[in-house]
């Protein structure tokens, strides 16, 4: 049997090799204490957040690199590795991507973080990429705000580890694993995949959390759009609409790897998936329920400028109108006819006056109650 297949390291055989390069690198560097004890430590800047080894359900006492925990690990039947890490950079996802036998191109998937919600599976190792959401509170919907901040959570299930990889401040897993090392031991037990139920269900629940409050601004927004005189912009509710598109890139696409999730792992586990599908499907339910309503929103909105404008003109019109009268008049004694026999009537000024006046306030009542005005 090969060290190496399918982009995973074998069992059979301890992983030696892989610390042969470290150990080159570090006889290099002068920093060879370190891997005299079989152990390397961390650089000042990095990514590994925790490292722990859990046999039976329970964490292992004392503190171990991921190459020391891999080994440990290895070395019982019942135990696995969850190794957390934030934001790592390409050269040291690549040394743990050597040790656990990881391949390049989900490595690659890792650092850059720029992947849509999948599943794909080399040889013993599964890895997961989901779209983490946070809300973010802001007093009101502006044209620039920010309603939602998305993120990547990514895992890697061997058959003895469990590798989560987080990019942006969403979903942290801090207390996910105490939940799990406190309350849920149980569920521990069950191996990597249990560890991969607890984070896709804290990341689909913050879609849960999200959704909620965005519901919440589109009542606003609907309040605003239907009250008189408070309309809200048109550029807030594109915007909203927006950040809305956003959120759906992150929820719709986990269904199907949800689903093959559900397909693959025991059925002791599977059932856990089943109950986080269940509720990514209520929020993928929302959120096209948002998208609709929003849709709405904004039809009615730009419905209500039109009629506005349509108001407006009407009432230029109707001063259009009533101005027409006083053109006319002075249009009519402004012409230079000798032969007007009401220029030498001693009234004709005062008349003049009033029947423009009278003439001008008959059609402004009647434009009024018509509405015009």
């Amino acid at each position: 049997m090969s060290e190496r297949e399918n982009g995973t390291w074998s069992r059979s055989k301890p992983l030696v090799r892989a610390f042969a390069p470290l150990r080159a690198m570090n006889r290099l560097l002068g920093t060879t204490d370190g891997l005299a004890n079989g152990s390397r430590p961390h650089p000042a800047a990095s990514a590994v957040v925790d490292c722990g080894v859990y046999a039976a359900g329970v964490r292992l006492p004392g503190t171990f690199s991921p190459d020391e925990a891999l080994r440990e690990a290895c070395s019982r039947d019942d135990a696995f590795v969850w190794l957390g890490l934030h934001e790592p950079g390409e050269e040291e996802m690549t040394a743990i991507a050597h040790s656990y036998g990881l391949h390049e191109l989900a490595v690659e998937d890792a650092v850059k973080a720029e992947q849509r919600p999948k599943l794909e599976n080399f040889g013993t190792v599964h890895f997961l990429v989901m779209r983490t959401a946070r809300y973010v509170p802001h007093d009101k919907i502006t044209e620039t705000s920010q309603v939602v901040e998305t993120g990547q959570m990514m895992l890697f299930v061997g058959e003895q580890f469990v590798i989560t990889v987080r990019h942006g401040d969403a979903s942290e897993l801090g207390s996910v694993r105490l939940d799990l090392e406190t309350e849920r031991a149980a569920l521990l037990e069950q191996g990597p995949w249990a560890v991969a139920y607890a984070v896709t269900d804290r990341v689909v629940d913050h879609y849960l959390a999200v959704a909620d409050q965005v519901e919440a601004d589109l009542d606003i927004i609907e309040e605003g759009v239907f009250t008189r005189g408070a309309g809200s912009p048109i550029q807030a509710i594109y915007q909203m609409k927006r950040e809305l598109v956003e959120f759906r890139r992150a929820v719709v696409p986990l269904q199907r790897p949800l689903a093959t999730i559900v397909a693959i792992v025991p059925k002791r586990i599977g059932k856990y998936f089943r109950d986080v599908q269940d509720h990514l499907t209520r929020t993928v339910e929302q959120v096209s329920s948002f998208d609709d309503l929003l849709n709405s929103i904004l039809q009615a909105r730009l419905a209500q400028v039109t009629v506005d404008q349509n108001n407006d003109m009407r009432k230029i019109a109707a001063w259009a109108a009533i101005a027409t009268v006083w053109t006319a008049g002075a249009g009519v004694y402004g012409m230079n006819f000798k032969h007007m026999p009401e220029l030498d009537w001693l009234y004709s000024y005062p008349a003049w006056w009033a029947i423009i006046l009278g003439v001008s306030v008959l059609l402004y009542r009647a434009l009024r109650r018509n509405g015009w005005l």
